[in-house]
């Protein structure tokens, strides 16, 4: 009986501590996600719902040829953006190398802007980095990069901080660091001297073998003071581990991961979370974490994982939710009550440009997220704002709104005529690159505005998307005027899941066209500058067909669909074709020449679209 008891003992202990070893929300599992979706590796958007009005605009495009309409040196790799908002401003730092990744030389960039849609030229904040003469270079080591995983601090005086990293290529970690760099931005677009905050000590560097004074020696004592205040801040500092593991008792971890992100649980406590899907807890403010644990539900790779706390008081994690390193698409988010459970993975960009120019390790597509870390202000607006790289070659930036939604209900009519050119465009993802934007104008009249789409993009395009009520039956209606008669206008109906069975386009050619089935029709001329209206009837149905008018003129009547769908609830405008590649199976590590004309803009293709109605 005895042997009884003890098994009975053992057996309650097991199953009372299992479960809290386990604990969704403590130490053992920070975070969950609980839906049942993941993404299609084939299209490019991984059949995700897009997040309702995601806009996401182009900071700046590489230029290898015309360096004067880029930043002024024609370097392609781009990478490892961070984002801050103050001064009314929004502040992207990034880092850039001539062709590859950990190949000197290598130096840090900021660039800025009031609205988030247009930026201004990036300015070299930390240039390439020159030692002081004589000074050896480490063996193994070819040169001087730049690294960061944390862009910028507003201190508690409210200065603005901007931080980064320098080492030696092609291995800046550990003993092949330098230490970090930190100068103050001014609120007149300037910025204070360079000073190191903090060497790489193990290895030997300090002041008298550096480039650059100790911060210490700074005459400006707020600036001396803002700095103390960062270093003495364990939470925000943690940014720093995995550059610089640096001495014992400086960093609140042992062991942790590469490239954290924080926030506050609505309990209090706060979560890290680092590549690899790895993730800890903090139950004393910061000052100490949990040892990092794998989190079996997060899908991810060696790309960045952001996660933080809404200004609607819900949460969002964004990541790349692929195990495909070297294909790093698309961008999605997951949103959450309370920082612990999330549900209903969407899309935030699911578009992956052609890659430019080849480099070393350039990844294909949005990769390397980060937000506005907790302290570093908050942008007007109910939004979050991320920033990544696209390709590790050009730089972007998504305005979500929040709440995130991914459902419309009832009717959808879109005039424009309360939306001014200067805001962002309500309830449409945008896909906006420099050469190739998307905004509301002032157009045909003061009083009548339209939803413009420019492009002299080559390699990419101009486009919005505009959910309405999912439906087996929808009818669409637009106004559509084309600026030429050779630009590309594709207007397609989608279903939930990214499949297009509608498809009507402005070809180049002069002429509409669509779909009949698989065939595609000729359907008549059109004219520049002349205003077309357009309405799409749609049964989707297995065996579903829809009609298309064109200023009332019946052109299309029940063609079979594209594809087969059981709903559709977008509506897609772009001005380039549908593109599928790079797929999975593309090597980005296979050399090739810059693509044809990747430095040149195309004739100007204009259009202009409004009376946007949908129903059911």
């Amino acid at each position: 009986m005895l042997e009884i008891a003890v098994v009975l003992v053992c057996c309650v202990v097991l199953l009372l501590s299992g479960p809290a070893r386990a604990q969704t929300g403590s130490v053992h599992e920070p975070v969950r996600y609980v839906g049942g979706v993941s993404i299609d590796l084939t299209p490019h958007d991984g059949r995700l719902r897009p997040a309702i009005g995601v806009a996401s605009y182009q900071t700046f495009r590489a230029n290898r040829t015309h360096s004067e309409l880029a930043e002024g040196y024609g370097w392609t790799y781009n990478h490892a953006s961070a984002l801050a908002y103050w001064n009314d401003t929004f502040y992207q730092e990034y880092l850039g190398n001539p062709v590859d990744e950990h190949i000197a030389p290598g130096h840090t960039l900021v660039t800025t802007s009031r609205d988030g849609r247009d930026w201004a030229q990036p300015t070299v904040v930390f240039p390439a980095y020159e030692p002081p003469p004589g000074t050896p270079m480490p063996k193994g080591c070819d040169g001087y990069m730049m690294h960061q995983r944390m862009g910028f601090y507003v201190a508690p005086d409210g200065r603005l901080l901007v931080l980064a990293f320098y080492g030696h290529a092609e291995d800046p970690f550990e003993k092949g660091g330098i230490g970090r760099v930190v100068r103050e931005a001014n609120r007149d677009g300037t910025y204070g001297p360079i000073y190191f905050i903090r060497y790489t000590t193990h290895a030997d560097w300090n002041e008298t073998n550096t480039s650059y004074s100790f911060y210490t020696e700074s005459p400006d004592a707020g600036f001396v003071a803002a700095c103390d205040a960062l270093l003495a801040d364990r939470l925000i500092t943690l940014q720093w581990w995995d550059e610089d593991h640096g001495p014992k008792g400086f960093y609140p971890v042992k062991r942790a991961g590469e490239a954290v992100s924080f926030y506050h649980r609505k309990d209090g406590n706060i979560v890290a979370l680092w590549k690899w899907a790895l993730g800890a807890l903090s139950t004393d403010g910061g000052e100490s974490f949990s040892e990092p644990v794998k989190l079996p539900t997060l899908t991810m790779d060696g790309a960045k994982v952001w996660g933080q706390r809404t200004v609607d008081g819900r949460y969002a994690l964004v990541y790349n939710p692929t195990v495909h390193s070297e294909h790093r698409y698309p961008l999605a988010m997951v949103t959450g009550g309370d920082g612990i459970i999330f549900d209903d993975m969407l899309l935030v960009n699911g578009e992956v440009p052609p890659r430019r120019f080849f480099g070393r390790w350039k990844d294909y597509g949005p990769q390397y997220v980060r937000g506005i870390v907790e302290g570093n202000g908050t942008p007007p607006g109910d939004a979050m704002w991320i920033t990544y790289s696209m390709n590790k070659e050009d730089m972007w930036v998504s305005r979500i709104p929040v709440p995130v939604r991914y459902e419309v209900e009832g009717a959808v009519a879109d005039d424009f005529n309360d939306v001014a050119p200067s805001d962002h465009v309500p309830e449409w993802n945008i896909h906006s690159p420099r050469w190739a934007p998307v905004r509301v104008v002032e157009f045909p009249t003061a009083e009548d505005h339209s939803l413009e789409l420019r492009d002299e993009e080559p390699h990419d395009y101009a486009r919005a998307v505009r959910v309405f009520q999912e439906g087996t039956h929808a009818a669409i209606h637009c106004r559509v005027r084309a600026g030429q008669v050779d630009g590309l206008l594709n207007i397609e109906v989608m279903d939930r899941y990214g499949n297009r069975p509608v498809r009507v386009w402005f070809d180049k050619d002069g002429r509409i066209k669509a779909n009949d089935g698989a065939e595609m029709r000729d359907l008549q001329a059109y004219e520049a500058e002349r205003w077309y209206d357009i309405e799409i009837v749609v049964e989707a149905t297995p065996f579903g067909h829809y009609s298309l008018s064109v200023d009332g003129r019946a052109v299309v009547a029940d063609a079979p669909l594209a594809e087969a769908v059981l709903s559709v609830e977008r509506l897609s405008l772009r001005t380039g074709p549908h593109r599928d590649h790079p797929t999975r199976k593309t090597k980005n590590e296979r050399p090739h020449d810059p693509l044809p004309n990747a430095d040149e803009r195309t004739p100007l293709a204009v259009f202009h679209v409004n009376a946007v109605r949908a129903w059911l």
